[in-house]
């Protein structure tokens, strides 16, 4: 579909933008905001970073189980309404969030927590597909980075003044409002991308065959691999970098907080210059050009992780997270390209290979303590590595198809 018929479907384009970057920033909200305050909930639980970061994980496997549940079932039902109701679920379990009495507890609401989020996010990426494609769907998953890319600018800075008053238990207060807030905009402004004719009217077994579909395709699997291997290492940093650069370098939690928005505001940055150069360069260059950058940071931080400056981890780290503007785009629009009659099933797949990947790597950065930087280090590294030999072999191997070669988007 192209960008003329989607201005003639949609009234009011830049406010579905808007809507669709808010919609898509509770997930950096769920994660980010309460990053300053891991260490804080560890001492008052008596848990250590590991057990503490189950948290974080919880909440990933939440967010891939309710992709895909709620994606395929989009493809049915519409999605409009899957995403009411993952934001109306998401504020009340962001209240039990708060009044969690135990670490255990608190997992287990992080992972309903996610399962909400996931309904959502799983949608938007659907919506997306429903109304571009191509390059020009990479262009606005670009666009839509300026909105939901303030999340995670804003959240550990949120976060940090959260503690000064309220405690950690605030935070996920303030997420129950943020998420109350979002589903009234919702109500109000998202329209139904997916008319009736277009839905599928089978049952389970149909839905099944079109999962397996998605998987039987190499290329598409080779994105879902990219992008789920790749962005692990995002998830290995946010984990990770609340310990490493408050515990080992000695930033103060507002310290932390700006950095962290800092390398937030890289990533926002290249993904609008990826929006510009979407349309003279192919998608897939870009996205091969991101995932070497994305190599190179990750083995340069991991060298200067044993000298324990702070200045020397902070330039390797913004270039790590600057560069997912190149990654994320160019990978979602791809991989949804490839099979638009069923965007929420691919989606669904698509999103939660990235959160079950994050799911299993956040632990595991927290098994050496909170002295070192250096698991953090490694699981970005290998994430980094995974994930550009997946695009180099298994989708690689599928680009050499000429009909599935990309074109720029029309300027």
């Amino acid at each position: 579909m192209t960008t003329e018929t989607t201005q003639t479907r949609v009234r009011r384009p830049g406010v579905l933008l808007v809507l669709l970057g808010t919609v898509t920033g509770i997930g950096p909200f769920s994660m980010d905001m309460y990053l300053p305050a891991l260490p804080h909930i560890g001492d008052e639980f008596h848990a250590g970073p590991s057990g503490v970061q189950l948290t974080l994980t919880a909440c990933l496997v939440g967010l891939a189980v309710g992709q895909l549940l709620i994606g395929p079932l989009s493809d049915r039902w519409g999605r409009r309404r899957p995403v009411l109701a993952g934001l109306g679920l998401y504020a009340v379990t962001s209240l039990l969030c708060a009044v969690a009495p135990s670490v255990g507890a608190l997992t287990a609401a992080r992972l309903g927590q996610g399962v909400a989020g996931g309904a959502a996010l799983v949608i938007v990426r659907a919506v997306v597909r429903d109304l571009y494609s191509g390059a020009a769907a990479a262009a606005y998953f670009s666009r839509l980075m300026l909105i939901f890319g303030v999340a995670p600018v804003v959240a550990p800075s949120l976060g940090g003044l959260a503690l000064r008053v309220t405690g950690w238990r605030g935070i996920f207060v303030i997420l129950a409002a943020i998420g109350a807030l979002v589903l009234a905009a919702a109500v109000v402004g998202l329209p139904e991308t997916l008319p009736p004719e277009r839905r599928y009217a089978g049952g389970l077994a149909q839905t099944l065959r079109g999962m397996r579909a998605l998987l039987r395709d190499r290329g598409y699997v080779g994105y879902v691999l990219a992008l789920g291997l790749g962005g692990a290492g995002l998830f290995a940093y946010i984990a990770g970098s609340s310990y490493a650069l408050q515990r080992v370098y000695g930033a103060s939690p507002q310290l932390y907080g700006l950095l962290f928005g800092l390398n937030a505001l890289g990533f926002v940055f290249v993904g609008q210059l990826n929006g510009r150069l979407v349309r003279r360069v192919p998608p897939r260059r870009l996205l091969a050009i991101g995932l070497a950058v994305l190599v190179g940071a990750a083995v340069a931080f991991l060298l200067v992780t044993r000298w324990h400056q702070l200045a020397a981890a902070a330039v390797p780290l913004f270039v790590f997270m600057s560069v997912f503007g190149l990654v994320f785009p160019n990978t979602t629009a791809l991989a949804l390209d490839l099979h638009p009659e069923r965007a929420g099933a691919a989606s669904a797949l698509l999103g939660a290979g990235q959160s079950l990947c994050g799911a299993i790597i956040a632990p595991l950065v927290g098994l050496a303590g909170a002295g070192s930087a250096t698991p953090m280090a490694l699981a970005m590294t290998v994430s980094a590595v995974g994930g550009g030999l997946a695009f180099l072999t298994v989708a690689g191997r599928a680009y050499r198809d000429p009909a599935r070669r990309e074109t720029v988007a029309p300027k």
